[in-house]
């Protein structure tokens, strides 16, 4: 910005059309004269006068229309203003702030009053520029340098620059503000090409506040740094925002140091809680409080803090916090020396809450944990005992507080505890256990009661658990009895409609009725099943599989139960890995989590069934829940259904459970589906949210099969191919049932077998060493009386230790297996069982 000549704005403002207000004062005397004439002149009758009439009166007209014509176009005016242009000139050169139009060139063009008297003139009486004042100040130059850049990008800047020392009143610097703006004018000849407006701004008494309140700031500071007590200050997240040194001497951060910490990492066990009730009503400072601090490296520390809230009463939030020790707190105690701290400081460590209540039924004074336990309650005294702790119990439970609260202020001893249920804002329920004593002084004297409070939310969980088990327990050995005698009973229906149904032809008309049996016996046995899957007693038939294969396996079915109005969609993930499961019953388990989706979606909706591998450290997020961490394989089903809310959830697997209508469902499909998954080892879980649908996870765990196991499923894949049933050799039949024990030898012998029979272990013993223990094949049930098929097998086999051997039950193996030797050579076939299956297994036997 070039400091040439500068055109100044302080004279007087110009009159505007000057000239046109002179030359009609020169007029008015002659048009005066012409009009007296001319009236005159009208007066006389003669009639020589009336061509000068008629010409002094052209002649007023005349002036009369360049008078009207002159007001129009405005050079002549019937009073003075001043001109638009002259008063925005007064306007700026009177502004406080100083003013500088400068040129596209950085000649400065113009300058108010303001400016010339913060810039100052040469020697020639010119403005000096912004050059010339911050001539030797590199900052100031720097400062101009940016703002000019600004300027030629098109931007509005503006910096504080500090002149020389002195410069201001008193020998104080002078601070200028400086804002630097373009703008375009188009009346301003110089102008062209762009324009900046300059404005500075003395900003010298801001700055010397600034100065006066940092400077008191510091003293505050340096005040607070060399307090002999400690300070600290909590925000209302409970984040430490200040620690003076000697708190952080004490502490061990060292006196300089700032650490971030938060509350907790101050005080030990529930003194945070403590502290944010602390002087809760208003913001006067609370009574002394005895808490341990912890040190940097983590011992405790034993303090006494005053507490002052900064915020409303009935809030939690920010407060500042006194605390009042010594640099000797830390010092080794003498050997053999006694603990000096009272009892009461040590209470505040305490694990569970401590509450003393005055003789007056007021709270005197609680540690932290009693506050935690409470939710939201005063340490202080300035409510009942009462209203305190049963804010808010029920009815009875308050009453129970109540007797339990006088019988400790009148001494009473072995008190029997209250427990008091709270809700909590979220929902949830936790539960307090409250112990009530009398507080005794010197002789006996009675000063009140003590209160100790302990949380039993989770043994109450657990309880309620403890009883659950024991009742699903009973009720599973209930459904696994009823389950083995019903079996016998449907083996034997099962067995005698395969019999019949193979000596009738389709077009016999019993031959519909036999079907409509063999039907109504699949359908009861499935229920048996069921009952058995949660009871977990149920038989499996483990194989390594993928659950993909199951998944797919299923689709066609799965599509028929779904409907038309429901898609599905299957995902299996890739290159999943194998589970050593039964495959029927986990096909099951999809299913009846594929019906429950439908039974959901009774307008239409989608059900998608993902699968996928989930790995040992996925697992690890749900260890909270059960979940032992491992590797898994997961079935996912969500669907699109109505959901259920959290209640209704909570009773998903229970058996017999069903939101359906009276006849439309047993109850037992989710806790089937429960018991197979647990008895394979696995785990489920149910997400639910209502309006929006469910979500199964199915975990089943991974299995790496071996080289013995990758070849049973190759043979076991040809003697699927294999259906010739038929067979020879010698037989024997042990069945208590005679039913069953009829239909197993009539199946056999229709295989081609030579059979015997025995009702007992105590007759079979008797026809083996009848025929000379010329026997292929026992086929024996488990429970019998007498004898039992296990000892059976003992028995023969110390006459024929290659003797083969198919135990068939209700039960499943697992239930006698423990009688026998782990190296004992036997199979296994559960009732109920078909004519197909009890030749299909004695054909396997036979060809070992």
């Amino acid at each position: 910005m070039s400091g040439q000549a500068v055109r100044s704005l302080d004279r007087e403002p110009e009159r505007q059309d000057g000239g046109a207000f002179g030359g009609l004062a020169l007029l008015t005397p002659v048009v005066v004269v012409l009009a007296f004439s001319t009236a005159a002149l009208a007066l006389l009758s003669s009639a020589s006068t009336q061509p000068v009439v008629l010409t002094l009166m052209a002649v007023l007209a005349a002036f009369g229309t360049f008078f009207l014509l002159g007001l129009v176009a405005g050079h002549v005016q019937l009073s003075e203003r001043t001109s638009e242009a002259a008063a925005r000139r007064e306007l700026i050169e009177h502004t406080a702030e100083g003013l500088i139009l400068v040129g596209p060139s950085g000649s400065m063009l113009t300058a108010n009053r303001s400016a010339r008297r913060l810039l100052g003139v040469n020697a020639f009486g010119e403005v000096r520029s912004l050059e010339e004042v911050l001539a030797g100040n590199p900052r100031g130059l720097e400062a101009l340098f940016r703002l000019t850049r600004a300027v030629e990008r098109g931007e509005t800047a503006a910096e504080d620059v500090r002149l020389s020392e002195g410069a201001g009143n008193g020998g104080a610097p002078v601070w200028l503000r400086i804002t630097a703006k373009p703008i375009e004018s188009a009346s301003v000849a110089e102008a062209a090409g762009g324009t900046a407006l300059w404005s500075l701004a003395d900003i010298s008494a801001d700055r010397a506040r600034d100065r006066r309140r940092l400077a008191g700031i510091e003293a505050r500071l340096a005040t607070f740094e060399a307090m002999p007590v400690g300070v600290f200050s909590v925000d209302p997240g409970g984040s430490v925002v200040s620690l003076n040194g000697r708190l952080a001497g004490w502490l061990g951060y060292g006196e300089a140091a700032s650490p971030e910490l938060a509350l907790r990492d101050l005080v030990a066990g529930d003194g945070a809680a403590l502290l944010a009730h602390a002087g809760h009503d208003g913001g006067e400072a609370s009574a002394p409080i005895g808490l341990d601090l912890l040190t940097e490296d983590g011992r405790l520390w034993p303090a006494t803090l005053l507490v002052e809230r900064r915020l409303a009463p009935g809030e939690s939030g920010a407060f500042t916090a006194v605390v009042l020790a010594g640099r000797d707190a830390l010092a080794p105690e003498p050997a053999g020396a006694e603990p000096e701290a009272p009892l009461t400081h040590h209470m505040q460590s305490a694990p569970f809450g401590i509450a003393t209540i005055g003789a007056d039924g007021c709270i005197v004074s609680a540690n932290g944990a009693f506050n935690r336990l409470m939710i939201e309650t005063a340490s202080t005294a300035a409510q009942g005992a009462l209203d305190v702790l049963a804010r808010t119990a029920g009815g009875e439970t308050r009453e129970a507080i109540a007797t339990a609260l006088g019988e400790a202020l009148a001494g009473k001893a072995n008190i029997a505890p209250v427990e008091i249920d709270i809700a909590l804002e979220a929902g949830d329920m936790v539960t307090r256990r409250l112990f009530l004593a009398p507080l005794t002084g010197a002789r006996g004297r009675r000063r009140g009661a003590i209160a100790y409070l302990i949380d039993v939310t989770e043994q109450k969980a657990l309880e309620v658990k403890f009883a659950q088990a024991q009742k699903m327990e009973a009720v599973g050995k209930l459904a696994g009895g009823i389950a083995h005698d019903f079996n016998n009973v449907l083996t034997a229906i099962i067995g005698f409609s395969d019999l019949l149904l193979g000596t009738h032809r389709p077009s016999d008309p019993a031959y519909r009725n036999i079907r409509n049996i063999r039907t109504s016996a699949d359908r009861a046995a499935e229920l048996v099943g069921q009952l058995l899957a949660f009871s977990r007693r149920q038989t499996l038939r483990p194989e390594v599989i993928r659950l993909s294969d199951v998944v797919s396996d299923n689709a066609a079915m799965l599509n028929r139960l779904l409907g038309e109005k429901i898609e599905l969609k299957i995902t299996n993930g890739r290159d999943l890995w194998h589970v050593k499961a039964d495959k029927s019953q986990i096909g099951q388990v999809v299913i009846n989590l594929a019906v429950n989706a439908r039974d959901a979606m009774p307008s239409g909706g989608q059900l998608v069934i993902r699968t996928r591998n989930v790995t040992e450290r996925e697992s690890q997020r749900l260890k909270g829940e059960g979940m032992t961490v491992g590797e898994y394989v997961l079935i996912e089903a969500e669907d699109t259904g109505t959901g259920m809310p959290p209640e209704v959830l909570a009773k998903i697997f229970e058996p017999f459970f069903t939101t359906k209508g009276v006849g439309k469902g047993t109850g037992l499909g989710l806790s089937t589906v429960y018991g197979i998954v647990k008895q394979t080892g696995g785990f489920i879980y149910a997400d639910s949210t209502p309006g929006k649908g469910t979500t199964f996870r199915v975990y089943i765990p991974r299995h790496e099969p071996t080289a013995e196991e990758t070849a049973e499923q190759a043979t076991a894949a040809r003697k699927e191919r294999q259906r010739d049933l038929t067979g020879t050799g010698r037989v024997l039949v042990v069945e208590d049932e005679d039913a069953v024990r009829t239909f197993a030898i009539e199946a056999l012998k229709r295989q081609g077998y030579e059979v015997l029979s025995a009702g007992d272990g105590e007759e079979a013993l008797e026809i083996m060493a009848a025929c000379d223990h010329r026997v292929d094949l026992v086929v024996s049930d488990v429970i019998m009386p007498e004898m039992d098929g296990p000892t059976l097998m003992k028995e023969l086999r110390k006459v024929n230790p290659d003797l083969k051997f198919i135990f068939v039950s209700g039960y499943p193996d697992d239930a006698f297996k423990h009688a026998l030797d782990p190296k004992a050579d036997f199979t296994f076939l559960p009732k109920p069982y078909s004519l197909a299956q009890i030749a299909a297994k004695v054909k396997e036997q036979m060809g070992r």
